[in-house]
């Protein structure tokens, strides 16, 4: 992979990737129009190629797509300064490879022990490739992928011994987490959390989910590819259960970095939580000039740094504007 660590200027390749949940409306119809069916045999590997590792020599998560660079080092001890291994959470419609270029190698230079996952695959429609393409995650109901982010978090935990770990996410993989604290025990097994553009409380998509009643066989389409779509939507019955509960658990900080470009989780203003342990950030309130928007925030040089920052409050620095 020829990109640098740290390769800012990516914003163009971005667009094209499906971490957006704002993508959901064309990429749904996409994924349905040009996958492969199910029963479909993949392609021949060459001849000399080794052959696939044994279920024993896997990962402890047991995933064969590739991991961003710096993450999944699973020999990685935390270290006195970082005593919380850093869990990535990647968004709608894409992989941990794609959605965490930037920051994996950013907090692995910094010295934090990084894992990344993926969540949310839908057997027949996404694909096991690995790389830029393939596979695309992020697709089925929540609750299903919080409970899959619940046990990487159990495997990293052992894995390294730490007690507790933080996490940061993108869009879904900002909110879904939350989740995870508030029903399924995640509370005492995470310091912080960090949500770049999350769907914390649903996205009206700039009032496309509002059209959907009157186009129900697209929404079928989408929601039938991406049942993650549908919890997204603003008064689903998944952010309902939601709501039934206060915004934060006690014990958790939380960190809501979002920005005013964003045309997807919309309005922005929702990405915000209540709570006592809260942080809320606004990209621009630290640097005017910006025009990151949903996806391109994953990437931002301002953005990363208001994460390390949260990651590491004792030692934050002035906020760099890029």
């Amino acid at each position: 992979m020829r990109t640098p660590l740290l390769c800012f200027s990516a914003t163009p390749l971005r667009r094209r990737l499906g971490a957006a949940f704002g993508a959901a409306v064309l990429a749904g119809a996409l994924v349905v129009g040009v996958v492969a069916p199910a029963s479909a045999a993949p392609a021949s590997a060459p001849a000399a190629a080794p052959a696939v590792a044994a279920a024993a020599e896997l990962p402890p998560d047991g995933d064969t797509v590739a991991s961003p660079p710096g993450a999944n080092d699973w020999s990685c001890r935390p270290s006195a300064a970082h005593p919380d291994p850093v869990v990535l959470v990647h968004g709608t419609f894409a992989n941990r490879y794609e959605n965490w270029l930037a920051l994996s190698p950013l907090l692995k230079g910094l010295g934090y022990c990084v894992f990344a996952l993926d969540y949310g695959t839908v057997p027949g429609i996404t694909s096991t490739g690995s790389g830029l393409l393939l596979p695309i995650g992020g697709l089925g109901a929540v609750p299903a992928s919080a409970a899959q982010l619940a046990h990487f978090v159990d495997l990293v935990r052992t894995a390294t011994g730490a007690a507790k770990v933080d996490i940061v996410g993108h869009s879904q993989g900002g909110m879904l987490p939350n989740y995870y604290l508030k029903f399924l025990g995640g509370a005492s097994k995470v310091d912080k959390l960090i949500g770049l553009a999350p769907s914390n409380h649903g996205t009206t998509l700039d009032g496309i989910t509002k059209l959907a009643p009157y186009f129900p066989g697209v929404a079928d389409l989408i929601y039938t590819v991406c049942q993650a779509c549908r919890d997204q939507a603003v008064g689903s019955d998944f952010n309902t259960t939601m709501a039934s509960r206060p915004d934060t658990v006690p014990g958790v900080h939380y960190t809501v970095i979002s920005t005013v470009f964003d045309e997807v989780v919309t309005p922005w203003r929702t990405q915000f939580l209540n709570g006592p342990d809260v942080d809320n950030e606004v990209l621009q309130d630290h640097c005017p000039v910006t025009l990151a928007e949903h996806v391109a925030i994953a990437f931002s040089p301002t953005a990363l740094h208001l994460v390390t920052n949260a990651l590491d409050p004792a030692h934050a620095t002035p906020v760099f504007c890029g």
